[in-house]
């Protein structure tokens, strides 16, 4: 029976009174609609299920570790195979190897995985175990007592002191400050750490720090569910029968830092995972590699192609048995007669299966995680990406992706903090017509500040900033003579409390007058100036072109007087519209667009956030590799346009930059639209509008498109208009023009906007993804990324403590990728293709033997060879390989960026190359077993016996076995060292030991049951013809793939054999490294800077002709590098020669061309 559901939304209010914004819904029935919180009243809050304030980023409890684990290494499908196969080996009847072999190695990987994955759960559980242990001081039955965060609950009344972190989503109530404000730093939420202003409403402000009336204090808010909005809130306070208005100003939220005030009171809002920090956390996943996700796929095609095997032979022992089978049993006699041929066969196939499953040996997966574990230690370690400004050294904070470094295709950066120093200083201003900041000689010519420049001497003020250096002295006369542009100036940048004061005295105009100041993009900022300050507007406007010029950041200042009157009338406007919540955004805006009007001019200011060293040349590196960078920031489209230009990802040449600004979906849909008929239209007409039937067939396909465009364009789109592009009917058409676009900008984008990009192009392109940002505002697109890098800068460790990877600065982005990512790519593929290729030639020789044993499941080696083979004669050759292998070395990685694409395109280990492996190990298997065994048929020993017995045949196989694969080893090893040379000879040796010693008379006389064969080695290995066996075997398996080899690299040389011969030729050459110049920019366009979350408008249209391209290694005639464009042209122009020292981490200082 369905109950309707205006029913039951009646029951459901007579059971539950208290429910509040509780609604029925068909999907949830407990959906909170929205929020009631009642103040100092847990009984009334605890009735409804909000969240307490404890957090929980760890997986794992100590009770729930080990089966969740083992359910998650379960999944892996090769631990899964293992355990089946370690089950089959239990059974007598069909076991014909010992259960040790499987069951060790196996409990080995799972432990140490167990224990890798418990370590990391440990930090986990101490990050949070650390935060929410914290100390915060709660009003709790009218006293102050001292709770840990995780105690805290919605509606209780927490008092903050200076310097203090926000425990929770507050409502400000009161502060230490005149009209109840205060100052916050939002490093950890958006990335800036200039300090913002909020104020507590005037009815709670009039509190104070009286604890009697906070304890008496029993307003109810309602506002909003949970969500990730960080710049909006809406909401309603309901106390002493009135209703004030709550917006975003009134809020201070978890993560951010109380600073310059001296106290202040708040209300919980929202507690722990339900905070809007929490909410932009995302949630962590367990990733995994494309090799991982391409090894399930292998194991379980091995499996298929094993139980082919095992059918086959199970198939030709039902018919042995049936025919001969019987013939034999004089011989051979069983314990119990199996009469049933079928069930033999039945038997068999089980037995086989245990056999051939070295195929895919669990040593396998212990030999990766412990290459893993090396590579994140060569992380760790490299001192050239160890920063000794801030003492901080690269780290690995896993040890399960270092080969997906090797594959990036797409890297999304923050910018505040990763691409920039986030360090502010101001350079210069402009002021009632009048620069300041530059410096000129007696002849009016400017000066060029250099570190002997003498700078103005602050002295006469004690607040003033020790570090700040500001070189023009007329600035500072002009204060002191009385200016009254420059006071109104400076009080105009100290009311705005851009720039933060420590003075605690009240700023007032002197003649009590009532002045609207106002700052903002001049773009927007010189619509609103009266018609009187015209002149004045074109000149300030010349001034921001020359400071846009030089990459300042720039803002227009501008005053009005206010009338009383005016004011006063306007003002009850305000707080009605405030009020309201029916369009309160909307009727607030007309307000502040009515009294923004006939402004007056006062200047503008510029201000320098250096770019980190390096990252222009970071960039063009990457660039050169193919990999993609989009820049994703919460900043003003000006700004980061502005740094677009600074770091050259934006230049005045490119074709077109297209600005997607749209506030509708339609408009955002017609703009996306456009911009891609632009970019398509221009690539038809390609060639005088001669295009061919092809390309126009080509230009359907956009992926291939956007691999073949010779122009440059750039996307620029703001947070609202990507919030449309995002949705489903747009998102495709979005990442189609972004894709066909050099340079790809997002502005003004919330975290959770961040971390969508990234899984668009995760899920549309199938390309492996990194997003590197230094805040917290950055982990959710840093946990969504195949790779999340955090920069531990200035806005905290919320993003390394979510990050795979992490160091100091931008720069060393290049390093982990170009190096140590493709070195770990190359070496993982390398050890891949080698250890299927050996182990293939290792299990299918049981395969060719069973055709001759009657399908009887005997094994041809020793079990003791079997067991050992994997464990310890080819496991630390392979070993050495996989973690020092190297195919050309880190000064060439840098300087062919071109090396790295093999990683992107995966090609050195893929479906192709595993059936390439296989292929030779199947070629091998059959020499190695068909050479010994055609020469044994008719060959006798010296003294005239017969030497065909089978611990001889088998002695000699394995011997073979053990010399092929370790001279394959040798030939697919590209760098020889030390290491390499012990592990490989030394494995041989080792073999040949344990061989002698296994059958020899002091082992029999220890352990008679299990070697009984004594003298098997000596007898056989003793005879010349055995050697010429093994001799010829070797060759034989060798010298296709060396004459197959030596064609290639001589026919088809790739670009690897390439930089790798001219490195050998240079080898007696001190090798130099070459650093670029960074190329300054000398646009003449310009762009506004504004540090508050204040929505920027203005568009950027810019056209030009493409530059022509040349080669930027003109010194590599034989290497042709396709695809670079002019900007990185530009870039790597002109080089300069610098000692390789490896114990140096300091990176090529920026040059600025004049």
């Amino acid at each position: 029976m369905t109950v309707p559901k205006e029913t039951a939304e009646k029951c459901l209010q007579m059971l539950l009174p208290w429910r509040g914004g509780w609604t029925l819904r068909n999907e949830d029935p407990r959906q909170e609609e929205e929020r009631h919180v009642k103040a100092n009243d847990r009984d009334y809050n605890g009735r409804f299920p909000y969240a307490d304030n404890r957090i929980k980023t760890s997986k794992y409890h100590i009770v729930t570790f080990l089966p969740i684990n083992l359910f998650e290494q379960f999944q892996r499908v090769a631990n899964a195979y293992f355990l089946f196969l370690l089950i089959l080996q239990l059974i007598p009847q069909i076991s014909s190897l010992s259960w040790f072999t499987t069951i060790v190695p196996l409990v080995l990987v799972l432990t140490i995985t167990a224990v890798k994955d418990a370590m990391d759960d440990f930090f986990r559980h101490k990050s949070d175990n650390h935060v929410n242990n914290r100390q915060s001081q709660v009003l709790i039955d009218g006293k102050l007592h001292t709770e840990k965060w995780m105690n805290v609950r919605v509606g209780d009344i927490i008092k903050l002191e200076n310097n203090q972190f926000v425990a929770a989503d507050l409502l400000l109530l009161s502060s230490s400050e005149p009209y109840g404000l205060c100052y916050i730093e939002t490093a950890e939420l958006d990335g800036e750490t200039n300090l913002k202003v909020r104020q507590a409403l005037t009815v709670t402000s009039e509190l104070g720090g009286d604890i009697s009336k906070m304890a008496a204090f029993d307003g109810e808010v309602v506002c909003e569910p949970p969500n990730n909005r960080l710049d909006r809130f809406t909401g309603t306070l309901l106390w002493k029968d009135e209703k004030h208005s709550l917006a975003n100003d009134k809020m201070l939220l978890r993560g951010c830092v109380l600073r310059n005030t001296e106290w202040c009171f708040g209300m919980v809002i929202f507690a722990g995972p339900q905070t809007k920090l929490m909410q932009n956390s995302g949630k962590t996943t367990f990733k995994r590699t494309s090799i991982d996700k391409l090894m399930n796929t292998l194991v379980l095609w091995i499996f298929g192609f094993l139980t082919c095997m095992g059918i086959i032979l199970a198939i030709g022992n039902s018919i042995w048995e049936y025919r001969v089978g019987h013939d034999f049993r004089i011989y051979l006699a069983w314990n119990e007669v199996l009469d049933h041929a079928v069930f033999s066969g039945f038997l068999t196939f089980w037995s086989y299966v245990i056999i051939l499953n070295t195929v895919v040996p669990i040593s396998l997966y212990v030999s990766v995680e412990v290459i893993r574990l090396g590579h994140s230690y060569f992380i760790n370690w490299d001192r050239r990406m160890y920063c000794s400004q801030r003492d901080t050294p690269a780290e690995a904070r896993t040890t399960t992706l270092n080969e997906e470094l090797g594959q990036i295709e797409y890297i999304f950066s923050d910018k505040t903090g990763t691409l920039t120093q986030n360090i502010m200083a101001f350079n210069k201003c402009s002021i009632n017509g009048k620069i300041y900041g530059d410096i000129y000689d007696e002849h009016g010519c400017k000066i060029e500040v250099t570190e002997r420049t003498p700078s103005v001497d602050f002295s006469f003020n004690h607040l003033s900033d020790k570090k700040f250096k500001f070189y023009d002295h007329s600035l500072v006369e002009a204060v002191k003579l009385g200016d009254s542009s420059v006071h109104e100036f400076f009080r105009l940048l100290s009311l705005c409390h851009t720039i933060m004061a420590e003075e605690k005295n009240e700023v007032r105009n002197p003649k009590g007058q009532i002045k609207l100041y106002s700052k903002g993009a001049d773009t927007i900022l010189f619509d609103m100036l009266h018609p009187s300050d015209e002149d004045l507007m074109y000149t300030t406007s010349d001034h921001l072109s020359e400071f846009a010029g030089e990459g300042l950041r720039t803002l227009a200042l501008a005053y009005k007087d206010l009338e009383e009157e005016y004011f006063e009338e306007w003002f009850k406007r305000h707080h009605f519209a405030s009020t309201t919540l029916d369009n309160r955004e909307d009727s607030l805006a007309a307000l502040y667009e009515e009294i923004e009007q006939d402004m007056k001019l006062l200047g503008a200011t510029a201000i320098e956030d250096k770019l980190q060293e390096g990252v222009a040349e970071t960039i063009a590196c990457l660039t050169l590799a193919n990999i993609k960078v989009w820049v994703l920031t919460g900043d003003k489209q000006e700004t980061a346009m502005n740094i677009g230009y600074s770091c050259n990802m934006l230049r005045d040449d490119m074709n077109e930059v297209f600005t997607i600004s749209g506030n509708t979906v339609l408009e955002v849909q017609q703009q996306l639209r456009n911009a891609k008929e632009r970019v398509l239209g221009s690539y038809r007409d390609v060639g005088n509008g001669h295009t061919n039937s092809k390309k126009l067939e080509m230009s359907k396909n956009d992926s291939v498109v956007e691999e073949t465009f010779t122009g440059e364009y750039a996307l620029i789109i703001n947070g609202h208009s990507l919030a449309h592009a995002l949705e489903a009917d747009l998102e495709q058409v979005f990442l189609d023009i972004a894709c066909m676009c050099k340079t790809v900008i997002c502005c003004r984008v919330t975290p959770l906007q961040k971390a969508q990009v990234v899984e668009l192009v995760k899920k549309c392109k199938n390309a492996v993804t990194l997003a590197i940002g230094d805040g917290a505002n950055d982990v959710s697109m840093i946990k969504t990324a195949h790779i999340g890098v955090g920069i531990s800068g200035q806005e905290g460790m919320q993003a390394v403590l979510s990050s795979d990877f992490s160091f100091a600065q931008f720069r060393f982005l290049q390093r982990l990728l170009l190096v140590h990512g493709r070195w770990s790519y190359f070496r993982m593929c390398n050890f891949l293709c080698y250890f299927f290729y050996k182990n293939f030639a290792f299990t299918l020789v049981h395969f060719w033997f069973g055709f001759f044993c009657g399908f009887s499941a005997q094994t041809v080696y020793d079990q003791w060879f079997i067991t050992l083979f994997n464990i310890v004669y080819t496991s630390l050759p392979v070993l050495a390989m996989g973690l020092f292998d190297q195919d050309v070395n880190e000064q060439s990685s840098l300087e062919h960026p071109r090396l790295y694409e093999p990683g992107q395109l995966n090609v050195l280990f893929n479906k192709h190359k595993f059936f390439i492996c296989t292929a030779q190990g199947v070629y091998t298997s059959i020499v190695l077993f068909f050479i010994p065994y055609g020469v044994f048929l008719d060959t006798v020993r010296d003294d005239g016996s017969h030497i065909a017995d089978h611990q001889s045949f088998a002695v000699t196989i394995a011997t073979s076995l053990v010399i092929v694969v370790s001279v394959q080893i040798g030939l697919d090893t590209s760098y020889w060292t030390a290491v390499n040379h012990f592990y490989i000879w030394g494995s041989v040796a080792i073999y040949f030991s344990i061989l002698f010693a296994m059958y020899s008379n002091g082992i029999f006389d220890l352990f008679p049951n299990q070697f009984p064969f004594i003298g098997t080695a000596r007898n056989a290995l003793s005879q010349k013809s055995v050697w010429l066996v093994i001799l010829l075997t070797t060759v034989v398996c060798v010298m296709p793939v060396v004459a197959l080899r030596f064609l290639r690299v001589d026919l088809y040389p790739r670009l690897t054999e390439k930089v790798r011969y001219m490195q050998q030729a240079s080898k007696k050459q001190r090798p130099l490294e070459h650093k670029l110049k960074r190329v300054r920019r000398t646009s003449s366009r310009r762009s506004a800077y504004a540090f508050a979350h204040q929505e920027g408008y203005g568009e950027l249209i810019t056209s030009g002709k493409n530059m022509k391209v040349t080669n930027p290694f003109s010194s590599l005639p034989a290497v042709r590098i396709q695809g670079s464009t002019s900007w990185i042209e530009n870039l790597l122009k002109k080089r300069a020669d610098a000692p390789n020292s490896a114990s140096t981490d300091r990176a090529p200082k920026q040059q600025h061309q004049q």
